[in-house]
């Protein structure tokens, strides 16, 4: 007992920051696909896939038949894609973060095979996989 009361300021730093750790991990929302998951959804048919990055990257290179609308814009063109909310969406970022944000919103909006490219277009060419330009 004399140990926790001298040392309660060093054990709520540890309570405080593991909780934290735990916030962190269960507000990761939203599904994620590696690219092997993400080419067989595709494979399967009439799939969206959604580039989530600006249109000068876009332009520079993604996977075919994407469509691109950057995150700042997803939630004012949301209803581009009223069309694919029964079907699977796969989100595309360069790295997997901002699709996470964007399936998210997509999630949100009643999109409930949105799912995020785990990371991105960076782990698509890793793959070998083809890119357009």
């Amino acid at each position: 007992m004399k140990f926790i009361i001298d040392n309660i300021f060093l054990i709520g730093i540890v309570l405080v920051s593991g909780g934290a750790l735990v916030m962190h991990t269960l507000q990761r929302v939203g599904a994620k696909v590696t690219p092997l998951q993400a080419t067989q959804i595709i494979n399967q048919g009439k799939t969206l896939i959604l580039d989530v990055r600006t249109a000068d990257e876009f332009a520079a290179g993604h996977i075919r038949d994407a469509k691109n609308i950057p995150l700042k814009e997803l939630k004012a063109r949301i209803a581009e894609l009223e069309k694919f909310k029964e079907r699977p969406v796969i989100v595309v970022c360069a790295k997997g973060l901002k699709s996470a944000k964007a399936t998210a919103q997509l999630k949100k909006a009643g999109y409930n095979e949105a799912a995020s490219l785990l990371g991105g277009l960076d782990a698509w060419q890793s793959q070998g996989l083809p890119v357009s330009k």
